[in-house]
Order: structure tokens, then C-alpha cells, then sequence
């Protein structure tokens, strides 16, 4: 019988290899591409970057293994973007399209149901070994398997399978057709199949090898570590795509070193005694307050807003569904209702964000108005299981600017509370099972406490017992990966194409699984199914209708008390570099940074 499935595999395969493909250089969900085969440079780097210097960063907390694909443990910053690289590599300055990287050519099967890719002649790993598509294939399988981390399963859950068809050739099988598939094929980072079957992946690594530099394609290797302190990066000359029209000016830094800070307070300390060269700035009081002084003023150190158009997606104080404290709605609409943004971003945030009324904050999927077309069309297949507001009430966080203020919000969380079977007893919020409602917020930096610390003010007022409580980033990671909270801050960050990724945030089956992102434990088959309608998408118009929907149902689920956010990057830097002249749309800003370069050479 195996004999006989083998036989059949390889026909298939066959019959698969005869199929006439159209190789392109890049892939899009829209059809079009801003750059076209012979482009020599994106528009957002510059020709005349020039390699040399040294850059040195920060980073919180601490690391301990080498791997960032995994559950356990806490890989290094930047390993995944200085030392790894994938088949295809994205232009920030164009929604969703993915270019040729280590994948020269990308061949799309007319039915949409594989991809082959073809890779670069030229690509080769860091110890000059060659890049084969045998290496492609181990990767897809090392990454679904249970040794990576759960999120790679979720978003290569519809790429069934990879065909080695020779050593430059592999195709990706697809489950069914998805016009975001080869895209999500396009981003898998390629591992050394040579290097992970000698040290092992995951639970199998040996005590001695956890901390050994990997073997990989990027621009960049490992050239030394500090356990937990420090690690360096070393440019590598022999790199094989430093010519490649999507490398092309960037990654111009000859060492990259991240030292490790434990505390943000600290680390700001750090960079204005210059003991790195830049830092991104996410504590409004940081930005406005503490980056004052001479060398602000003279110029030595830039501070500086850089807008982007990125999809801001949702930061909320996240409430664990898991506990039987947050299994009503009426509990969680309660808790948004006891949060004052107004006084809190005039008072610590000193008017700097704005606040979120979305899912997909800052972004054309944001739901707006009330539903109508192909978005209330999928909302009416579960009217009956949905709450009345979502066809009735556009998005709109609770405000604290009118006559009453706080004082309306907080009567009417009571009212929510009481109809939950919540009532104050002795000044203590109890049920009738004479159990208080009595929970903690995890927090892992300190400086969220100036925030938290009147949000629970506002909750005792209505009688609940709560605690917030700092504990090391390796710990909270190490927590939430198990579910073990009852209320953390996080974000939800979205691309300009929602995807795949989907079903790790929301979907059920991702409530069931350590590691995921479905933190607040949500399992609803009106979630459910708007996912997958995001996922197999055909067209713009279907997965803006899809994303819509699915806003409405998540914000009327009240699993977070939506926070805020801000349209541009706070970068602050030592007046050591020089920058291209046009700015990118959709980065983050370690991406803007790999397009600069250092003044003379010497930073």
C-alpha cells in the first residue's frame, strides 16, 4: 500500500510539473505593481547610501536562545530581520504586494491552487553553503510542526504541502484557493535544513547549542553574545543579495548591537547619556517631559514625528473570557464604561493620540456609520445571536466630555453590573454566591502604572477589588502564553490586508491553543465565520465588508477597553545620520531605519 501511495505522489506530481505557469517577478492582492522587473531601487531608499559604521540600539528585558520561530524562550531583538530573510520581501510604500527575493521568479497555477517558486541563483546561507529549494520544503514542514511556534500553523494552515521538484524549483500546494496564499508563501523566512538537523529545533536543542549563532541567508550574522545583555550583529560582506533591487540601499550598517535595558525609565536615562544611537518613543509623558535639555535644543539629539499611513489596529486593557468574572457582556461593557481617556490624554498623555473606535483603527476597514451592502449581508445570518447594537449604533468608545462626565458612565456601568447579577455589598462588588469581584491587571512595564492607576480608582468606585502588578517581560510572556491572567494591555496591530493571522487572534480553535493571540478567549461562530470570510476574500470589496462585519461583532463583544493610538512613529536620534528623501507608507520603524546611513561612515 505504500508502494502504491508513493507511485500515485509521484504522478501527481508529474501531472503537476506539466502544468504551463506564468512566473512574475512579485505578487499583489490588487494586480497592480508600482515597480516593475527592471526596477533598480525602491523609492524609498536612497543610490547614494553608503555602507560603513556602527549602530547601536536597545531593547527591554533579556533573551535567552537563538531561535525566534519558537514557543519557549525569548529569542534576541532583530534576529528575525538582521539574520533571516524570506522568499519574497514587501514594499512599504504599496499595500500588500510582495516582491522576488530568495524566490526569483513566483508561478501562480491558473486554478489557484499551488505556487512554484523558483529560487535565486545566487542565494546562498551565511557559510556560503547553497539555498535549495530541499531547504524551502524542511522550512514549510519545521514551521506547521509542533516544535515552531502555534502562529506559523494558523497562518500556513491552507498550505498543505511543498513538491521539491529540483534543486532550484518547489511548489507550495494550497488547501483551496486564496488569493492572499502566495503572498503568505511569499513571507515564510527560509531556515538550513544542514544547520537545524544538526542542533535541533525547538525542544529538541541541546543546552550548549541554544545560544549558537544560526546559519541563515540575511544580510546580517551573529557575531557576538552577551547572554541577556547584549548581542551584535556583523554585516556580511559576502551577503548574496546586496545588489538585489529590494536590498538595495538599506542594511547599510556594518554592526548593529542591542543592549538590554530593564526598564524603559532606565533605558531613556541611558540613550540621553549616549550609550545608543536612537530609540523609538512609546511613553507620551517620555516625549513631551524627559527628551528636554541641551542637547535636545542644540540639535545633537533630533526628536521627531514620522507620519505613516499603517493600519493602527486596537491597544486595549484585555479582559480574559476564561475567567468567570468576564464572561458576561455586560460585566465587559461595564469596564470600558469605568475608563476616562479624555482626562487621561489630557492629563498624562498631554493631548497626543487619539482614541479608538475600531478593530482596524486609522484604516479604511474600520466599520463606520451602520452596515449596509455585503457587509450587513453577512451581519443578518446571525441577527439572532448578535447583540441589537451592531446593526443599530455606530462604533463609538464611551466618552467622559459631557455635562455629567464620568459620574453618567459610572451609574450605568452599576446598572450593567446589577443586571449581571452584580450588586455592592458592605462596599464590595458581589454576586449572589457572595463571591467578590476581585481580579489583577498584568502589566510588564512600569510605566503603564501612572495609567492603570485611576482606571482602578474608577472600578473601586463601582465596588471591585483590583491590583496591577509589574512582573519581568520574560515571565509576562512566559503568562500569557498559557492564558494565566485576568486583564493585560495589549495590541492587536493590522496590516493593510487582513489575513490569515485572523484565526490566531479570534478564531475558536485558537482559544483552545497555548501561544496563540486569542488572549481574551473569544469562541463565537459569527466570529468564526467572518474570519474565514476575510481569509477567502476574491476581491478588495469582499475583504473590506469581511473586515467590517467582523469589527462590529468584536466591538460589541466588549472584550477590551479600547485605548488609543497615534498616526506616526516618535523617533529620537544622535544627529549621526543621513536619511533618504522620501519617507515609505506602511513601516514600523526598525524598517525606516535599515534605509539610513551612517554620516562619514562613522556613527
Amino acid at each position: 500500500m505504500r508502494l502504491f501511495l508513493s507511485l500515485i505522489a509521484a504522478v501527481v506530481t508529474i501531472l503537476l510539473s506539466s502544468v504551463q505557469l506564468h512566473a512574475t517577478h512579485a505578487v499583489g492582492l490588487s494586480g497592480e505593481l508600482k515597480y516593475g522587473p527592471d526596477s533598480k531601487i525602491f523609492d524609498y531608499a536612497s543610490i547614494d547610501a553608503k555602507k560603513g559604521g556602527k549602530l547601536i540600539l536597545h531593547s527591554i528585558g533579556s533573551f535567552d536562545q537563538m531561535n525566534p520561530f519558537t514557543l519557549k524562550g525569548v529569542a534576541p531583538f532583530g534576529i528575525d530581520n538582521f539574520v533571516f530573510e524570506s522568499l519574497g520581501e514587501s514594499s512599504l510604500d504599496e499595500p500588500s504586494v510582495q516582491y522576488g527575493l530568495i524566490a526569483k521568479d513566483i508561478a501562480i497555477a491558473p486554478d489557484n491552487l499551488s505556487v512554484v517558486f523558483t529560487i535565486h541563483p545566487q542565494a546562498h546561507f551565511s557559510d556560503g553553503t547553497p539555498l535549495t529549494a530541499k531547504d524551502v520544503a524542511f522550512t514549510l514542514d519545521m514551521l506547521k510542526s509542533d516544535k515552531a511556534h502555534p502562529f506559523y500553523s494558523y497562518y500556513y494552515n491552507d498550505i498543505v504541502g511543498a513538491d521539491v521538484l529540483d534543486d532550484t524549483k518547489v511548489r507550495f500546494r494550497f488547501a483551496k484557493a486564496n488569493r492572499e496564499l502566495e503572498m503568505i508563501a511569499c513571507q515564510m523566512p527560509v531556515l538550513s535544513k544542514a544547520f537545524y538537523s544538526t542542533y535541533g529545533f525547538g525542544e529538541g536543542v541541546k543546552s550548549q547549542d541554544v545560544l549558537r549563532p544560526p546559519i541563515a541567508s540575511g544580510p546580517y550574522t551573529v557575531a557576538e553574545v552577551k547572554p541577556g545583555k547584549s548581542i551584535t550583529y556583523k554585516r556580511n560582506p559576502d551577503y548574496w543579495a546586496k545588489d538585489h533591487p529590494v536590498r538595495k540601499g538599506m542594511f547599510n550598517f556594518d554592526e548593529i548591537t542591542i543592549k538590554y535595558y530593564k526598564d524603559p525609565v532606565v533605558a531613556l536615562e541611558a540613550f540621553k547619556a549616549g550609550e545608543f544611537d536612537f530609540m523609538s518613543v512609546n511613553i507620551a509623558k517620555q516625549w513631551v517631559r524627559d527628551m528636554v535639555g541641551d542637547k535636545f535644543s542644540s540639535g545633537k539629539i533630533v526628536k521627531k514625528l514620522y507620519p505613516h499611513a499603517n493600519n493602527a489596529g486596537l491597544q486595549g486593557f484585555l479582559m480574559n473570557t476564561r475567567n468567570p468574572l468576564f464572561d458576561d457582556r455586560k460585566v465587559r461593557e461595564a469596564m470600558g464604561l469605568a475608563f476616562d481617556f479624555e482626562w487621561t490624554n489630557k492629563s498624562l498623555f498631554f493631548g497626543q493620540y487619539s482614541r479608538s473606535n475600531s478593530f482596524f483603527s486609522n484604516s479604511y476597514l474600520a466599520a463606520t456609520g451602520l452596515p449596509e451592502g455585503l457587509e450587513l449581508t453577512h451581519l443578518e445570518k446571525f441577527r439572532n445571536e448578535l447583540p441589537p447594537e451592531v446593526f443599530s449604533k455606530p462604533l463609538q468608545a464611551p466618552m467622559t466630555n459631557g455635562p455629567k462626565g464620568l459620574r453618567e458612565n459610572l451609574q450605568r456601568a452599576r446598572q450593567l453590573l446589577a443586571d449581571a447579577g452584580w450588586s455592592i455589598k458592605d462596599g464590595v462588588l458581589k454576586n449572589t454566591a457572595g463571591t467578590a469581584f476581585a481580579f489583577e491587571i498584568l502589566l510588564s512595564s512600569a510605566t503603564f502604572e501612572r495609567v492603570m492607576a485611576p482606571y482602578v480608582k474608577n472600578l473601586e468606585k463601582l465596588g471591585m477589588q483590583v491590583r496591577y502588578r509589574t512582573i519581568d517581560p520574560a515571565l509576562y510572556e512566559e503568562r500569557l502564553q498559557k492564558f494565566d491572567f485576568d486583564m493585560i494591555v495589549h495590541v492587536y496591530g493590522q496590516s493593510q490586508s487582513p489575513g490569515n493571522e485572523q484565526r490566531n487572534f479570534w478564531h475558536s480553535e485558537a482559544a483552545k491553543q497555548k501561544g496563540s493571540n486569542n488572549y481574551a478567549g473569544i469562541q463565537s461562530p459569527t466570529v468564526d465565520y467572518l474570519v474565514e470570510k476575510i481569509i477567502y476574500a476574491q476581491n478588495q470589496e469582499e475583504l473590506t465588508a469581511a473586515c467590517k462585519a467582523l469589527d462590529r461583532v468584536l466591538w460589541y463583544g466588549f472584550y477590551l477597553v479600547p485605548n488609543w493610538y497615534l498616526d506616526g512613529h516618535r523617533l529620537s536620534y544622535y544627529d549621526k545620520f543621513q536619511q533618504p528623501a522620501k519617507l515609505p507608507l506602511y513601516y514600523n520603524y526598525i524598517q525606516l531605519l535599515m534605509t539610513w546611513w551612517a554620516k562619514d561612515g562613522r556613527p
